[in-house]
């Protein structure tokens, strides 16, 4: 159950002005927990109770730390958190177009670097624009994108992992995902790790890379080094791996 006082807690532990942010809250198994940044890097690991974490520390050269506000939502589902930069302030709150929107900044040099500690059972999501997201030895399933910088999750459950430009690398403890896995960039290399009981519909396509796999891989149509579709195991649900300037692994866990 999610506690109702944790944004009045986020609100005594961070104001705009601090260099540094604290939230904590209880989150049940089945929840999630949102982080959403534009500059900066997010980096999440798992954490035993069920008491989540969450750390912003802001850094500048130039620009006003405070024109960068830290702001908390709870939500039926969970708890978003995101980094608000003025030229994105409105009455949305923490809104996905915000964040898909977050490039335009007004030349504000204000990084916000998150640190996050992730109950079992509770699903992480990290996005940022300029920096890496990471999530290490999660015990839920989790969702991670960025733009400019490497997304890198390792997980008990299942992730999906985007980027632009940098590297995916993912390890996910779960075979049983439904519909589309998808693990994507353009200039870097897509490297997944699945347990070997993993059966599924492969399509894996570079255009300046290699393709490698340590499943057995029965080939469908042509076979190419750069463009590759077929089957491990019995199928049944379907894997993308996408990249241009950069090669793909599909290795297998423990």
């Amino acid at each position: 159950m999610l506690m109702l006082t944790a944004a009045v807690l986020a609100a005594l532990q961070g104001t705009a002005q601090d260099p540094e942010f604290r939230w904590t809250g209880n989150l049940a198994a089945g929840k999630t927990l949102e982080v959403r940044g534009i500059n900066g890097n997010v980096s999440a690991a798992a954490t035993s109770g069920r008491e989540a974490r969450v750390t912003a520390m802001k850094r500048s050269r130039r620009s006003d730390i405070s024109s960068v506000e830290i702001r908390v939502e709870e939500r039926a589902d969970g708890v978003i958190i995101c980094a608000v930069y003025p030229a994105q302030r409105d009455n949305e709150g923490c809104s996905e177009r915000r964040h898909r929107n977050g490039g335009d900044n007004d030349n504000n040099d204000v990084t916000v670097n998150f640190t996050v500690e992730v109950p079992a059972g509770v699903k992480f999501v990290g996005r940022t624009v300029n920096g890496n997201v990471e999530g290490t030895d999660l015990a839920a399933d989790a969702s991670i994108s960025t733009v400019n910088g490497n997304a890198e999750v390792s997980t008990s459950g299942m992730a999906e992992a985007t980027t632009v430009n940098g590297n995916v690398t993912v390890t996910v403890g779960r075979a049983d995902w439904s519909g589309l896995a998808e693990y994507h960039t353009v200039n870097g290399d897509v490297t997944v790790i699945l347990p070997g009981s993993t059966s599924t519909e492969v399509s894996a396509s570079t255009v300046n890379g290699d393709i490698s796999t340590d499943f057995p891989l029965t080939i469908q149509g042509r076979f190419g080094p750069r463009r590759v579709s077929g089957t491990i195991g019995n199928g049944g649900r379907s894997l993308s791996l996408k990249t241009v300037n950069g090669s793909i692994a599909i290795e297998r866990g423990g």
